[in-house]
């Protein structure tokens, strides 16, 4: 009985490798078609800084093997151009608060004509 279960898979994956090869010479094989996107797609708004509900609320199309990846990628570079901006904002009030602070109005009017 094992010998003829050994055999019958021997004739299996025999068969498997003929029509592997069978389908890679004779070139019919379509290979993978482009995935289309679903249409889902809710991208970071460009006109405005980001918020909370902006980030929670992105969504990407999907493709065969995950997100889409430009989607991805052009979603974290605007988000980390509005975080580097919001950092650059920060310092900036803040210098212009410690210079208030100080009594150096002439500073502070020179960071807030520059922050405008």
């Amino acid at each position: 009985m094992g010998e003829v279960l050994l055999l019958l898979v021997v004739a299996l994956t025999v068969a498997a490798v003929v029509f592997g090869v069978t389908v890679l010479v004779s070139g019919k094989d379509p290979g993978l078609t482009p995935a289309e996107p679903d249409g889902r797609a809710v991208p970071l708004p460009g006109s405005r800084p980001l918020d909370e509900s902006d980030v929670s609320g992105v969504r990407f199309d999907t493709a065969l093997r995950g997100y889409r990846m430009s989607q991805v990628d052009a979603a974290l570079r605007r988000a980390a151009y509005d975080i580097g901006y919001k950092a650059e904002l920060i310092g900036v009030l803040e210098a212009e608060n410690a210079a208030l602070r100080d009594g150096r109005t002439e500073d502070a009017d020179a960071l807030r004509q520059a922050r405008e």
